[in-house]
This record gives C-alpha cells, structure tokens and sequence, in this order.
C-alpha cells in the first residue's frame, strides 16, 4: 500500500479537516464557517497530510510562535498542532515522516525551538521533544477557605469590574503583550486567538458566553483580567451548590492576581471554584486564608519543547548564577546535536562548540526538559536520563538551569 505524506491543497482541506476531526474524535463534518475560518488561518506550507489513495488519513500543522524564554526574551518557535493519525492507519511511521519534515523545515526556516501541546506522554520524546512546563489544576471549596463572606472589592485602592466580549478585544491584547515577558513558557496570542477565546468567530466547539472581570489599580491601569462561566446547582432544601470555572486568568501583578480569584470566590451561589490550567507553583492557595481549601485535582505535564538551534536557544535566556558547563548533545535527527561550552550568568549567556571532554551527556529532549527552568538535572541523573560525566556537573547545571518560579503555559494550542 503506497501513503503519500505530502503539503496539502486548497481544495484537500476539507478532507484534511475530516481526517482532523476523525482523530480528535469530533464529528467529522465541520459546518462551512468553522471550515472557512480553519482554512483562512492555516498556513498550507506547513500543513501537511497523509494520503491513501488519495483519501487523507493523517494530518499534521504548524505555526509561527513567539515563546518566552527566562530572563524574558522572546525566541521564534515552530508550534505543532493538529497532529492525528486515523485509527486504520496507525503504526506505519506516518507522523514520523511528518515530524521529521516539519522539524527540517523549520530549522531552515531559522526557529529556535518547537513546541507543542502533547494529549499523551509517551509520543513526542521519540522526536526530541522534552516536558518543559507543567501545569495544575484546583478544586477550591469556597466556604472552607476562611474568606470573608462580606468581601465587596479590593482593600488596595483598586477595583473590579465585569465587562464583555468587545472590552475584552480591546483591552485583552495590550495587558497580555505586559504580561508574557514576565512568564517564562508564555506564548504569543494574535487577534484570531482573541476572536475564538471570545466568542466571535466560531472554533468547532459549543461556544457558552463567559463572564469576564476585569481589575484595575487605583490609578485606573489595567492589571489583571479574569474569564470564567458558572453552572445552576441546588441541592436540597434549596441551598445553592454552583460551581465557577476559570477559563483564564492573568494578572501583572500579585495584588490584581489576589484580587480576582478573591471575586471569584466570593460571588454569591458559588461553593466551589474550578481554577483551570495554573503554574504548578501558583501562588493561588497562599492567597487564601486556608490554604487547605484548595485541592489539586490535576497536575501533569503541558508544554513540551524540542531545541533545533542550541547554540541560539543557550543563549538566549538567562541563568540564575555564573556558571560554564560543557553538554554534549544527542539527537537522532541531527539537528541540535553536538558539544557545546556554556558560559552562563544572570545577564546571558556564550553557546559555542567544543572539543572538550563533556560535563554531561544528554538526548536533546531532556535539553528540552531543562530549558525553561522546570527540570532537575540531578534528578535527570538520578533517572539515568542524563550521564554526569565530571563529579558535580550535575549540581553546576541544577544552579544554572533551575528557576526561582516554574514555567507555565496558560494557552493550548
């Protein structure tokens, strides 16, 4: 049987898009403007299929990404996405083929890094890929965070207010671009992400209008913005049992952050909070005068990242001390391997390659893994994952590599 993997066509979309769909499980007819919204917004360069008698059985897109490095640069990314295979077609190499192109593709093409989203764990290490941010999700029950009942607003001088969809658009895009140098694992959100994220142009999925809240300081700035949705619960003798769920949240700073999750725990009816996607370490249960309230309901990796250019990538972010180490990098694919000398410090970093004999060895997706601050390259050692070749190579990474505040990846993409 001959699988043609290949860019697709204007006029293939639609059975690309059916071929999507059947693999994530959708129905796989798309109505026409959740079709023509997919279609404007893909690069057909980069979106690929692969094709069985000219039927798409497999599909896979990438996209231009801007991701926040430590130390708050930005690096171009090569985001993955709409990855399946259809469930006749599986083990015969397909996203391999796939993969490897859009990886050489983008390496050419000059980005740093790719990242994804990955739905299993076991899949994208094959391809370099390393879990770089985590993420965790709370269940708070309201009543046993200790709250006053009577909160009625922010003791700092600032104040919320709920707005809708338009403000949203407006308001939305200029606190994320203050936001994102901050948060090491951000990404880049462009005005089509704001259209779906608010209801005006439709994805695929059932779209339920949210409530948004929106806190400003005293001096009026815009510093943090919370999306959630509630349902209708009542338990016996009619007392209210509603649960309030987070889409997203983001603040600038701590007291716009304090002050958003304090609203939402204290609208009236609601007795449990769904938190959303957060930071492993967020700050969120400490805000409450019993932290106890909140319980992790889900914690498990999130952005995965696979270095194509270590040299750039090295040298982009920053390190928590002045440090050198000597990594010799594996890559099955060849196109971040090497041996390269680190001189890092908290104002940069020098990447070049060496012929010196190497502090540790690795596969580029634990250089995947270490990248934003998350991984432990002693416990990497520990796991056999990482070989320390000179004593205390290991510790020397741990200080250069590990961060004060995790990564986190508010975004699916």
């Amino acid at each position: 049987m001959s699988l043609e993997v290949r860019t697709v066509i204007e006029s293939e979309f639609p059975d690309w898009n059916r071929a999507l769909d059947t693999g994530f499980l959708r129905s796989p007819v798309a109505a026409d403007e959740v079709l023509a919204g997919r279609l404007a917004h893909s690069d057909l360069n980069r979106t690929r299929g692969a094709f069985d008698n000219g039927r798409c059985v497999a599909t896979f897109r990438s996209f231009a990404q801007e991701l926040t490095v430590v130390g708050g640069a930005v690096l171009s990314a090569d985001a993955v996405t709409n990855v399946t295979v259809s469930p006749t077609h599986r083990r015969r190499g397909l996203l391999g083929r796939m993969m490897a192109a859009d990886l050489t593709a983008a390496k050419e093409r000059g980005d740093a890094v790719a990242t994804l989203i990955s739905a299993e764990y076991p899949i994208y290490g094959r391809y370099g890929f390393g879990p770089a941010a985590w993420t965790t999700e709370w269940e708070i029950d309201v009543p046993r965070t200790g709250l006053d009942p009577r909160w009625s607003g922010p003791v700092d001088g600032g104040r919320i207010d709920l707005a809708d969809a338009a403000e949203v658009r407006k308001i939305g895009p200029e606190l994320h671009e203050r936001f994102r140098p901050t948060q090491p694992g951000a990404t880049d959100r462009d005005g089509r992400w704001w259209q779906i994220n608010t209801g005006e142009a439709p994805n695929g999925y059932p779209w339920s209008e949210p409530f948004y809240a929106v806190y400003r300081s005293a001096a009026g700035e815009v510093e943090g913005l919370a999306t959630y949705t509630a349902d209708d619960v009542w338990g016996d003798g009619k007392q209210p049992k509603n649960t309030a769920t987070v889409r997203k949240l983001i603040a600038v700073t701590p007291r716009a952050e304090r002050a958003l999750w304090q609203f939402v725990c204290s609208i009236d009816w609601i007795t449990t909070v769904r938190t959303g996607h957060r930071a492993p370490d967020d700050l969120l249960p400490q805000f409450l005068p019993d932290p106890r309230a909140a319980r992790i309901v889900t914690q498990a990796d999130f952005l995965w990242v696979r270095i194509l250019d270590a040299v750039r990538a090295l040298e982009a972010r920053t390190y928590a001390v002045p440090g050198t180490i000597v990594l010799d990098i594996h890559d099955r694919a060849e196109l971040a391997a090497g041996r390269f000398r680190l001189e890092a410090s908290p104002a940069g970093a020098t990447c070049v390659t060496t012929t010196e004999s190497p502090d540790l060895v690795l596969d580029v997706r634990e250089l995947g893994a270490l990248y934003l601050g998350d991984a432990s390259a002693q416990r990497l050692v520990a796991l056999g994952a990482v070989s320390e070749e000179r004593p205390g190579a290991a510790a020397v990474a741990e200080t250069l590599f590990r961060t004060a505040r995790r990564p986190w990846s508010p975004d699916v993409f």
